[in-house]
């Protein structure tokens, strides 16, 4: 088996109404369950929004420094994101792509690198 992380960027949800949110809370909830039910499931949430409450760990310099905010200035960030352990790209894909659906934004897939050597 091999994880893969499905995200998005906020900047890819776009303008939408109050009610259209709602509408796809519920999709996106079964897509989670369906992956549940077939044992693929590690991780999944969506992300604070306001980019003010990140802050930074950087230990780059020889000593560990916090900041506020985030490390970059961009106008990306994160947004949410899911994490599968599928046994091959094309489940990735799958996964990925009825998340695109039930969200109605685009995802993005990378696939984590094996561990301990494996």
């Amino acid at each position: 088996m091999t994880e893969y992380l499905i995200y998005f960027n906020q900047q890819w949800v776009g303008d939408h109404t109050e009610e259209w949110f709602r509408g796809r809370g519920p999709l996106a909830m079964a897509v989670l369950d369906e992956m549940k039910a077939a044992g693929e499931y590690v991780f999944a949430g969506g992300l604070v929004e306001e980019v003010e409450e990140a802050f930074s760990a950087d230990a780059t310099s020889g000593t560990l420094t916090f900041t506020d905010g985030p490390f970059v200035e961009t106008k990306e960030y994160l947004g949410g994101l899911t994490v599968v352990d599928v046994a091959d790209e094309a489940t990735a894909r799958m996964w990925a792509g009825k998340i695109a659906e039930a969200c109605g934004w685009p995802q993005e897939v990378r696939r984590f690198k094996p561990q301990g050597g494996q």
